[in-house]
């Protein structure tokens, strides 16, 4: 085959050329990634029918669902995000894995896979090598299709300095967690009547899950529909979407483009409570980072092969 046919094929089955329309835009998925989709679909239908045939939970499932995505979204911003992917903090060990554990509950996958995920992005930001920008493939394969149909970066490259077993053992631990994650509710079985536990299973599980999985895509989709620029490419802050991540930081995605290597996103009277956390956090000793030089912009990230590849546990 010559080098033109090649690349014509390469290009033909990219999935990022489907229109939405085309159900091949969003059945097709990459090797190995298959239970993705079917986990995305799964838990999208069970959401749908729960909320149309089932009551409202009791409040005490409304609480439980709301306290776990506020510290499942620490755990995405403040470990995965902040501490892991950029190094612009240094947490204790145990309160990371504390947080790595309320990340993955919320759906944020195993500490290696988002971390190189999240590397390759800024790496590539907005280029057509970016895996999530919606600049090379539209809006909802940034936001979803993307999760499933991109072919993965290779992970040993970008994440040398993550080699150590307490992170390498939440790959293992994924499904296990999913599991948990997906049927906590049914505890409520022990204490009100069947139709309401049902429906404290659903908010505790499908409707907390899907609540994070949209709002973290909003970050790779809505946060990434600018110009593009120098610095950060496509990334814009949306103060709306301080709701949606309980204004825990991550919806100022312009600031954290020009400075990844700070560990506050939001600046001035923006909203972040990722920061608030972690300043708390230091204030007894359980969390470091270096003073950061006003004005000061980082490169978006290190090349893999330059990454820091300690691998003390």
């Amino acid at each position: 085959m010559s080098s033109n046919s090649a690349s014509a094929s390469a290009v033909e089955n990219d999935p990022r050329i489907y229109s939405i329309w085309n159900p091949r835009a969003w059945l097709m998925y990459a090797p190995g990634e298959l239970p993705t989709l079917l986990w995305v679909v799964g838990v999208h239908i069970v959401l749908v029918i729960g909320l149309i045939l089932l009551p409202l939970p009791p409040i005490s499932a409304f609480i439980t669902a709301f306290v776990l995505l506020f510290l499942g979204g620490l755990g995405t911003t403040v470990a995965y995000h902040r501490a892991l992917a950029h190094r612009a903090v240094t947490l204790h060990p145990a309160i990371e894995q504390v947080l790595i554990f309320f990340a993955m509950f919320n759906g944020s996958g195993s500490p290696r896979n988002w971390v190189a995920m999240h590397r390759h992005h800024h790496i590539h930001s907005d280029k057509p090598d970016d895996i999530s920008s919606p600049h090379y493939g539209g809006f909802w394969w940034s936001h979803l299709r993307w999760l499933w149909q991109a072919d993965q970066p290779d992970r040993d490259r970008y994440v040398k300095d993550m080699m150590a077993f307490r992170y390498r053992m939440w790959t293992s631990l994924q499904i296990l967690v999913l599991f948990f994650a997906i049927s906590t509710g049914a505890l409520w079985f022990f204490f009100v009547p069947w139709q309401e536990a049902l429906a404290a299973m659903l908010w505790i599980g499908p409707v907390r899950l899907m609540w994070a999985l949209h709002t973290q895509c909003t970050v790779n989709s809505i946060c990434h529909l600018g110009a593009i620029a120098d610095h950060g490419g496509s990334s814009r802050n949306v103060g709306w979407l301080s709701f949606a991540h309980f204004g825990q930081g991550e919806n100022w995605h312009a600031n954290h483009h020009r400075a990844p290597a700070n560990p506050r996103i939001g600046h001035r009277w923006q909203i972040d409570l990722g920061w608030v956390s972690i300043r708390t956090l230091g204030l007894v000793g359980l969390a470091k980072w270096k003073p950061q030089r006003k004005g000061k912009f980082e490169e978006a990230a290190p090349e893999p092969d330059e990454a820091v590849t300690a691998n003390t546990p």
